[in-house]
């Protein structure tokens, strides 16, 4: 897409070569005869049969992580602060919607602390942006309810910008209403996504989550395990959670992983806790949430 129909997609060079944008149009006005009705005609990155079909995949992955690239770099954000967990888990006083029995409505109605951590959380990454013009430590998430939600709109309480990367699924994939309008992506690919959430990080905070929290968070460790990521604080909110659904000590008992491998993140249960650990590993200085 050119300068013409987005501003923030402005030319960095000026040319006099006519651009994509007045070529689609001129192609849309040429006469109708058998020739341009016909899918062959079109032109190629104008063709949605052409690039949505199997020999493009390739290239349609370049497109997602070329997209967000684009906009972050023009953004100027140089570092992010990523928050994964459940789209289940509610605002304090708002219904589990995604309770399917008593039993689950009681857990995830309990779990609603969590959304108070990772908002409060994401408040204190938000006023250390700020600072520095939100270049770095700007707030990430999946862009979508629960958690996620939480994350985006501490940002907006204290007037941050924040990123949601969203991805298209047959359910709470809508983007939440916190999410910086111009920082909101969707995503067809979920490796594109992940690679975005983790291509600035320097901080991941987990909450509790169900399987695709558990992606994020072994796909984290993975990665500084194997050395292709530089060690960065991972917060791992919530002991008691966390015990019940996985035992990492069990895996260094059975020498599948280091004894050391556990020590790849910190598990913490406030929001306060948990920056406190972020300031002292990059040495920043306080900061004070308003109450």
């Amino acid at each position: 897409m050119d300068s013409k129909e987005k501003p923030e997609m402005a030319r960095r060079h000026q040319t006099p070569l006519r651009t994509s944008v007045e070529d689609i149009d001129a192609a849309r006005r040429a006469p109708s005869t058998p020739q341009t009705q016909s899918s062959a005609y079109n032109l190629a990155f104008a063709d949605a049969e052409f690039l949505t079909s199997e020999d493009t995949r390739g290239i349609r992955f370049q497109l997602e992580y070329q997209k967000v690239e684009y906009l972050l770099r023009e953004r100027g954000i140089n570092s992010t602060v990523v928050l994964f967990g459940g789209a289940r888990i509610p605002e304090p006083g708002k219904p589990a919607w995604a309770a399917k029995n008593e039993t689950q409505k009681q857990n995830l109605e309990a779990a609603s602390r969590y959304y108070i951590e990772a908002r409060r959380f994401a408040q204190y990454a938000s006023l250390t942006s700020k600072a520095v013009d939100y270049s770095d430590y700007v707030i990430v998430t999946g862009g979508g309810p629960g958690v996620m939600e939480a994350g985006n709109r501490g940002a907006a309480d204290v007037g941050a910008p924040s990123i949601g990367l969203n991805i298209v699924l047959p359910h709470e994939q809508a983007p939440n209403r916190y999410v910086t309008p111009e920082l909101s992506f969707n995503f067809h690919y979920f490796a594109t996504r992940k690679i975005h959430f983790l291509l600035r990080a320097r901080v991941v905070a987990i909450f509790p989550g169900g399987f695709g929290t558990l992606d994020e968070f072994f796909e984290t460790l993975t990665l500084i395990q194997t050395h292709r990521m530089d060690p960065i604080p991972v917060l791992l909110f919530g002991a008691e959670f966390w015990k019940k659904v996985i035992n990492l000590e069990a895996l260094a008992e059975a020498g599948t992983i280091a004894p050391t491998d556990p020590d790849l993140f910190t598990v913490v249960e406030t929001a306060e806790e948990g920056w406190n650990v972020v300031r002292q590993f990059y040495n920043l200085p306080e900061v004070a949430l308003a109450e």
